[in-house]
């Protein structure tokens, strides 16, 4: 930390000039990026601000831009007259502390649960002129490192990383095939922010105050924006507003519309749903094999490498309207049977609920800022452990999804939607059993 300060006051004085740094620590949020608050004092004055970085300079090394470029973009947005942070200054080679660059900060709220359990009344008006306005950026003023995605190819590189990470996922598979017979034309291209959702921005009590994260930014199709933070995971359990966990389709779309958007296409949005529910299930997916290769051997990469049951979960209910009505009203087939009570000396099971018992009544009462975050993580890592350990449920099913991506089998199959919905309840039962959609898919199933 000292060394981390004293390198960072230095890079403050280059950008800002002399001053005194105070009150650096580490944010809680940020999946792929750290972020560090802290206040600089200069002529008598304290202001706030936020250092973005990356954890290691392996977590970059295959991102279409890097961290100038994603400055560059953050100012180009804001003189757009998008409501974005100000950049300060950008880190250079001789700062010492990897890449990244640093932000004014915004004192607003950025956590989704207290933003949804009571969002000011303009918030999804504000939400969808904001995206109107993101997508009106002159293209001219984007940074030339902004890549364009073609999504005929970005849906053929989602099918390679599919096999990459095992290409035994037949729920994955099926989503995979469905995108494939349902590509949409190309659109005209538009800055896409590509993280456009609850977490990613702040608010205060006069609605929106800055977007956030824009590191997933890419020039492509408008609707992959407004679909992406209507995804079941990113409304945070307000599974009855599907806008963004805010209210109605209609009234965000309008509110995108009369803010200067092209017309909103039903059949493309509901294209751009499945296709990012499914780029976010791979993504899960790819969290773990950042862990394994040393990229980022955080607890919190192996815990969101297991949410990849949520985003099945979810494709089978957006893709379940595919089979007929006979097969969608046929029964589900039964759980595994649960596990023999123990007895003798203590197993696997009790030695991982030991060990998690010890966590939260002796290192969570003490641990404060990202160490309680981390150590919540760790205890949900071990509660993942703990019920895997029960239930003996497996997702993989390598010839099954041979078949969903050959178009060999299909929803139509019978038994098929009764199997992949029995597969997906019990996993998400595993890995997030506190995911809301698991609640309404056992109504919705009747199981």
């Amino acid at each position: 930390m000292n060394d981390l300060a004293e390198r960072l006051a230095t890079a403050m004085r280059r950008f800002t000039g002399e001053g005194e740094l105070s009150a650096l620590s580490r944010l809680s949020g940020g999946a792929n990026m750290e972020s560090w608050a802290f206040e600089w004092s200069s002529g008598g004055r304290a202001a706030p601000y936020v250092l973005r970085r990356a954890p290691s300079a392996a977590y970059m090394a295959d991102r279409p831009f890097g961290h100038a470029d994603e400055a560059a973009l953050v100012i180009a947005a804001r003189a757009g007259g998008v409501k974005a942070p100000e950049v300060v200054g950008v880190l250079g080679d001789a700062d010492g502390l990897g890449t990244g660059y640093v932000m004014r900060r915004v004192m607003a709220e950025v956590a989704p649960a207290k933003i949804l359990g009571d969002p000011p009344p303009s918030l999804l008006a504000d939400l969808g002129r904001e995206l109107a306005r993101i997508h009106a950026i002159p293209l001219a003023t984007i940074p030339p490192a902004i890549p364009h995605m073609d999504t005929r190819e970005a849906l053929a590189a989602l099918k390679a990383r599919f096999f990459d990470y095992g290409g035994d996922r037949p729920v994955i598979a099926l989503a995979i095939r469905w995108c494939e017979d349902h590509l949409p034309a190309p659109a005209d291209p538009v800055l896409v922010h590509g993280d456009y959702r609850m977490g990613n921005v702040m608010v205060d009590a006069n609605g929106l105050a800055a977007v956030l994260d824009w590191e997933l930014a890419h020039l492509g199709d408008a609707h992959e924006d407004l679909a992406f933070g209507c995804m079941t995971v990113w409304r945070f359990g307000r599974l009855d507003r599907p806008a963004l966990g805010l209210g109605s389709l209609d009234d965000y779309f309008a509110a995108y519309e009369a803010g200067g958007g092209g017309p909103v296409d039903r059949d493309r949005f509901r294209f751009w749903l499945i296709y990012r529910t499914l780029w976010w299930a791979l993504g899960c997916l790819q969290m773990g094999e950042a862990w394994r290769s040393g990229a980022d051997r955080t607890v919190e990469r192996v815990v969101v490498g297991r949410r990849t049951a949520e985003q099945e979960l979810d494709l089978v209910r957006l893709l379940e309207t595919e089979a007929p009505e006979s097969e969608r009203a046929r029964p589900l087939p039964p759980s595994q049977p649960a596990a023999p009570v123990p007895t003798g000396e203590p197993t696997n099971r009790e030695m991982v609920q030991a060990v998690r018992d010890w966590i939260e009544g002796a290192i969570k009462p003490h641990a404060e800022g990202h160490a309680k975050f981390e150590t919540v993580v760790a205890m949900n890592a071990l509660g993942i452990v703990l019920r895997d350990l029960d239930a003996g449920t497996r997702a993989e099913d390598r010839a099954l999804a041979d078949e969903l991506l050959s178009g060999a089998a299909t929803l139509a199959r019978p038994g098929l939607l009764a199997k992949l919905r029995r597969a997906v309840l019990d996993k998400c039962a595993v890995d997030s059993p506190k995911y809301a959609a698991l609640a309404a898919a056992r109504t919705e199933w009747r199981q």
